[in-house]
């Protein structure tokens, strides 16, 4: 059951407790509740403290309160009662505070400056609002002065002086030409702040006689212009040619050519000043240098380090900007101007104070009859600000007295409240920067337990999803929840179940046994009552079978498939797109209940298709690519691009159209689809063809649309299936007449880069489109919902113009027209644009963290105003890091993370923490600029989880029966170490486990000995370490204990027993004899079972050969197909051990010779008796060498065996050497003559290898010499059994 919070006890979590109830009270789900209960007013809006008002509109000011029963509305002006009904040009607005003060007929606003307050109450209690400050805005005609020339010689330094009349608020200041155009700035040439503008050096080109000061007031969207300023800089060469010419030949004497100078500070003077700003407000300091060469601006802070992300640098340098400043960027700020002749710098020692600003604003109270709290008024500044309290509106030290209440500074303690303790509390906090003001009320209400949520409402969510099951609640004192799960079922609890502080219960992976109905009940001690919602789990869409990625050949078919499965009572529909794009609206495209079919496709059809599946609840894709390739060429038809068009003629003139006429070209076997029609404009843009129209390949005419002010020039590109034709050759050239444009610039926007100007911008219109000379734009813009005139201006040859002086990110309507010589195009549309951004002002306030479990938590917070944002809200940054590890105490290198949430959203889940460890968190919002201010650090902290393994497990000093165990602790221990477990189990020869012993060890331990072990013994042990949350994961090692002297002294190395080496010999001999044996039989020809029987019934026609003939027999009785198919077998075989003509080892010589002699001897063929003479006579040495080889290996091995005194266990790499000795010399019997073979050598048991080696390269060296069978020379056929050795 989760626990009631005692207001008592904890008058903390009695504050966060009420803030939750009071957010159920101001936004009820159940009408009927808000009409049920009261509550003491709250202000709701108000107008801003410093209220500037346009003078030429009514007097709107705002202030709106909420409360039950609705609150009355009473005014102060000046700090008396302000009697609304004795004045008649001022009304309040019905049900509402808000008053409007009637300028516009008769009245005027000076009239109405002053401090107005306002009061809204009911029977439980009053709020009042701020007291806001109503002045009119003042913007004043320049006043009237003589502007002398400025004659200036070059390289020397200029500021013109702007002094702008003294308006409310401040004016905007900007230079401009008679043209309206920014005069451009530089490094050398910039405005300050004052507004003035400063030339660090002249120049010729700076000579001109518009140099135009202008004051834009914002709030009576006007502009006032200073008379323009003359400037004429004397360059030394003109200076001189003057000199020269007013004096006679005699005279000698010129200007000084112009000589570089060291820099010199235009502003501020001297080498330091002071600077006052307040905390939260941006800094701006500025330094502007003379000198020749123009000097660079270089800022530091003395003793420390500009702040980093808060520093700006603006006007090429010279302007230090830091936003958000605080106490800590008080200090000795130096700008240095530097140029090549030396430096110059000055110091500007910033304070930073700060009007009051809420370290705890008082919250809003809800208690029940009898119960405790507190309102906590905290606030800071510099200088510290005094805090004073009120009751309804008055003092509180005149106010009627309330014995549960007693004030303690900052603090107001209330003790058993009654329901008479309901009242509006005001905290004032002021000091000589400002004020703060905040009501908070306390309301006292005895109400019993109510669910707001409908009954059986009904949750569907997929498996493995969350699901959030809804009991919003109100109750006072406030109700405990309970969830069940069915009607009688017992409380839920565990892990797998969040409960949240507004009811709500969550399932982080629901399943399908979550699934019923689940109950919540909520009581307090004036009752109780309960509400059954209903859970269905649902199977998620699955496509099981997806599309594959296709080749298509042009003009084929080809077939998606996306065959999904999903739950029985969702209903899905299934959709198509290409390349994220929907289908083309083409009958070819056939989509079918689980496939999409493409008809007779083309090369358009190329790209990528994707399957969507949708459900009420889920969504899957999945994609293939298809490309199209072309079809094969057919050899009796060749198609090709048609021959391009010729002859091309213009008839029927017009202004705005003509006739074109063309004969196709050939279309080469494939027909023409279409005719591509392109012009060329020879007056705008001579050598760029465009796109026309597209005409049937049936037509060979057409009527083109003609624009004015074009010379056109036409051609034709003709289109078949297999591509475009060439160009034809181009039409002569048509120039239409000039006319005003037919089109306004399109994508007109309208964006601020700066928080004070509006960019705005067009796609210009091109050459062809302008429809006569002169081009230009009037671009126009006005402020959104004000009713103002338009401001205009017209340029030419630019795409942007840029709106100086704008405010904050307001919206503008603006629309950009075309011009000509020849008038106007139609009236354009209106866009709305904003000017620019700025950073947001507001920090998220309200920031709570609900730790979830020891790697997750939870952030809430309430949205910024939107007004403060200043610009396009994108979202918020939550940025945390760990301060310290709870378990150790010890602070390391802090790494923030940060998480951005898209959107308005006011909550975000902080995944991947680390358990039993404290952190830090705050929320920034942020716009298109970038961030705002932090929100305060918020705390938390996550509880312990299970530590990981430890850090290492090491088994030593073993003896007969123990071992020593030593570890490390766990590197990561994610809580309080509570024990280590240690289990441990024998191992015997045949891997098996026995009995599992598990031992406690107290957490200071960090080794152990084991005793009472069995002598030389494999043990396995297992070993973790736990916390009150659970145990970590594990670590394994083996070790064994040492074996009895005694015990292995009786044990005898049976591997240098004389009967073992002995037995090992006659082994190894009885596999040598086997393998002896194999080779001869294989030597036979075994694999011809034919020749065996031939050899038993001897064929009569087949004549004995002599032995001197010189040539091989062959089967006479063989057909011609078998003599063919067992040459082909002889051949794919390619092994000297799978032939038996190329075995060495033969039986029956002289009949198969005389076979082999007799049938080629009927086919006709010759043999060379000489050549085969020799090969029989090679082939014989060889064999009587194999078998003296063998006979060698099998006596020099026993030899060696027996001779060994120290033999051991290692006969099966010796019978392993002995098979290979033995397949050794089978391969090594063709090696070339007047070698010596290495058999003839003694062996011993560890040269085999060796031998074998030297054996392999003889037979590859013998394969290597032997002839080419592909030849049907005497020489060649001679040889051929050799040929197959060359088989893999």
């Amino acid at each position: 059951m989760m626990k009631k919070m005692s207001i008592s006890t904890s008058k903390t979590s009695l504050v966060l407790l009420l803030c939750q109830i009071i957010s159920a009270l101001d936004v009820p789900l159940d009408s009927k509740l808000l009409e049920e209960l009261s509550q003491p007013p709250t202000i709701t809006q108000q107008s801003p403290k410093d209220y500037i008002v346009d003078p030429r509109e009514n007097i709107v000011i705002q202030c709106e309160a909420k409360g039950k029963p609705p609150p009355s509305f009473s005014w102060t002006r000046n700090g008396t009662h302000f009697d609304i009904d004795k004045d008649a040009q001022v009304t309040m607005k019905p049900n509402s505070g808000t008053l409007v003060i009637n300028i516009m007929n008769g009245g005027k606003a000076e009239a109405y400056e002053g401090v107005y307050q306002c009061t809204a109450r009911n029977e439980r209690g009053a709020a009042i609002s701020n007291n806001i400050v109503v002045r009119p805005s003042r913007s004043p005609l320049w006043t009237k002065e003589k502007l002398e020339p400025n004659h200036v010689r070059e390289g020397d330094s200029l500021v013109l002086h702007c002094r702008p009349p003294v308006g409310l608020p401040p004016p905007i200041i900007f230079w401009m030409d008679n043209a309206f155009q920014r005069l451009p700035q530089s490094e050398r040439v910039s405005q300050g702040l004052n507004g003035d503008l400063y030339f660090s050096n002249v120049q010729p080109e700076d000579t001109r006689e518009d140099y135009i000061c202008y004051a834009r007031f914002n709030h009576t969207q006007t502009i006032q212009q200073k008379q323009p300023i003359s400037v004429k800089v004397f360059s030394m060469d003109s200076l001189n040619d003057t000199i020269a010419a007013n004096l006679s030949d005699t005279d000698i004497f010129g200007a000084k050519p112009v000589t570089e100078r060291q820099p010199v500070l235009l502003t501020p003077t001297g080498s330091t000043s002071t600077k006052v700003e307040l905390r939260g407000n941006v800094l701006l300091l500025e330094c502007i240098a003379a000198g020749l060469p123009t000097p660079v601006i270089r800022w530091i802070k003395e003793g420390g380090e500009l702040p980093a992300n808060r520093t700006f640098f603006e006007n090429f340098k010279k302007t230090l900007k830091i936003i958000d400043v605080s106490e800590a960027d008080s200090g000795n700020y130096k700008c240095i101007a530097r140029n090549a002749l030396g430096s110059v710098h000055h110091v500007i020692s910033v304070t930073v104070k700060a009007a009051p600003y809420w370290i705890t604003a008082p919250r809003n109270l809800v208690l029940s009859p009898g119960e405790d709290g507190t309102l906590i008024c905290r606030a800071n500044g510099n200088p510290k600000p005094s805090i004073s309290w009120l009751a309804n509106g008055v003092p509180i030290a005149i106010a009627p007295e309330d014995p549960s209440r007693k004030v303690d500074g900052d603090t107001i303690i209330f003790s058993h409240v009654q329901e008479r303790s309901s009242a509006v509390y005001q905290c004032n906090a002021s000091n000589e920067y400002g004020y703060l003001l905040a009501n908070a009320f306390v309301n006292v209400l005895a109400e019993p337990p109510r669910i707001l949520t409908p009954a059986n409402k009904l949750y569907q969510v997929i498996a493995d999803s969350p699901a959030l099951l809804d009991c919003a609640y109100f109750g006072s004192p406030r109700p405990e929840i309970e969830w069940f799960k069915g009607v009688k079922g017992s409380i839920l609890r565990g892990n797998e179940y969040v409960f949240h502080d507004n009811g709500t219960l969550e399932i982080p992976v629901a399943q399908k046994n979550n699934a019923g109905t689940y109950t919540c009940v909520a009581r307090n001690e004036l009752g109780k009552i309960q509400n059954e919602v209903q859970l269905e789990i649902k199977d998620p869409t699955m496509i099981i079978k997806q599309p594959e990625y296709k080749v298509i050949q042009r003009y084929g078919q080809v077939s998606f498939e996306c065959i999904i499965k999903h739950d029985s009572t969702l209903l899905p529909t299934v959709t198509w797109l290409k390349d994220n794009d929907e289908l083309p609206d083409d009958e070819r495209f056939l989509v079918g209940k689980d496939n999409l079919t493409i008809m007779n496709v083309t090369d358009k059809d190329d790209g990528t298709y994707t399957c969507i599946v949708n459900t009420t609840l889920d969504s899957v894709s999945a994609s293939a690519v298809l490309t199209v390739v072309a079809a094969p060429p057919t050899p009796a038809i060749i198609y090709a691009r048609p021959n391009p068009p010729f002859d091309l003629e213009l008839t029927g003139q017009l202004e705005r159209s003509i006739d074109l006429s063309w004969l196709p070209g050939d279309e080469n076997n494939s027909p023409i689809t279409s005719f591509v029609i392109e012009f060329e404009d020879a007056l705008h843009e001579p050598g760029v063809w465009r796109y026309q129209t597209e005409v049937p390949g049936s037509q060979t005419t057409a009527q083109l649309k003609l624009s004015p002010y074009v010379n056109y020039a036409f051609r034709v590109i003709a289109v078949n299936r297999i591509g475009r034709s060439q160009p034809s050759e181009p039409s002569e050239q048509y120039l239409t007449k000039s006319a005003s444009p037919d089109e306004n610039p399109a994508n007109v926007q309208g964006i601020g880069s700066e928080p004070d100007n509006l960019v705005i911008t067009w796609e210009p219109l091109k050459g062809f489109q302008s429809n006569g000379p002169g081009l230009q734009y009037k671009v126009s813009w006005r402020q959104k919902d004000v009713d103002d005139e338009w401001t205009s201006v017209i340029v030419a040859n630019v795409s942007k113009y840029i709106v100086s002086g704008t405010p904050t990110f307001v919206p503008y309507e603006v629309k950009v027209q075309a011009l000509n010589d020849l008038g106007y195009a139609p009236e354009p549309s209106e866009v709305i644009g904003h000017s620019g951004e700025d950073l947001p002002m507001v920090a998220p306030g309200n920031v709570q963290v609900h730790v979830i479990n020891s790697t997750l938590a939870k952030v809430h917070w309430d949205p910024v105003p939107l007004k403060s944002v200043r610009g396009h809200l994108q979202g918020y940054k939550v940025y945390y890091w760990k301060v310290q590890s709870l378990s150790r105490r010890s602070r390391r290198h802090v790494e923030k993370k940060i998480l951005t949430f898209r959107g308005n959203k006011t909550f975000g889940m902080l995944p991947g923490l680390e358990p039993y460890s404290s952190y830090k968190l705050n929320v920034r919002v942020v716009n298109g600029k970038g961030e705002g201010p932090a929100s305060p650090d918020k705390v938390f902290k996550t509880p312990e989880g299970v530590p990981s393994s430890p850090s290492f497990l090491k088994i030593t000093n073993p003896t007969l029966d123990s071992l020593t165990l030593e570890w490390g602790s766990p590197t990561h221990p994610n809580g309080v170490l509570t024990s280590y477990t240690l289990k441990f189990q024998p191992i015997n020869n045949t891997h098996e486990l026995g009995p599992l012993v598990e031992i406690r060890i107290p957490a200071n331990e960090s080794s152990l000995i084991l005793k009472n072990l069995n002598y030389s013994t494999r043990y396995k042990f297992y070993f973790n370490a736990q916390t009150s949350v659970g145990s970590g994961s594990q670590i394994t090692e083996e070790a064994v204990t040492i074996m009895d002297e005694a015990m292995a002294s009786r044990q005898v190395d049976i591997a240098t027993q004389g009967w073992f080496i002995g037995l090992m010999c006659a082994v190894a001999l009885l596999i040598l004899i086997l393998l002896i044996v194999c080779f001869i039989r294989r030597n036979k020809g075994g694999k011809y079972p034919v020749k065996e029987k031939e050899d038993a019934h001897a064929d009569p026609e087949i004549q004995p050969m002599k032995e001197d003939d010189g040539t091989f027999g062959e089967y006479r009785s063989m057909s011609a197909w078998t003599g063919k198919k067992l040459d082909k077998e002889k051949k794919t075989k390619g092994s000297c051990a799978n032939s038996a003509e190329a075995n060495p080892v033969f039986t029956k010589a002289k009949s198969v010779r005389s076979d082999r002699s007799n049938f080629f001897r009927r086919s006709g063929d010759q043999y060379s008796s000489t050549r085969s003479e020799t090969s029989y006579t090679r082939r014989r040495a060889r064999q009587s060498s194999e078998l003296t080889r063998v006979s060698s290996v099998s006596a020099s091995l026993c030899q060696e065996e027996k001779r060994s005194d120290k033999w051991k266990y290692r006969h099966g790499s010796r019978h392993h050497a002995s098979e290979q000795h033995i397949m050794g010399s089978e391969e090594g019997s063709d090696s070339q003559a007047g070698q010596p073979s290495p058999f003839q050598t003694p062996l011993s048991c560890n040269s085999i290898g060796g031998l074998l080696a030297r054996q392999h390269s003889s037979l590859q060296h013998w394969c290597s010499q032997t002839p080419d069978c592909s030849s049907d020379s005497d020489d060649t056929q001679s040889s051929c059994h050799r040929k197959r050795c060359r088989g893999p």
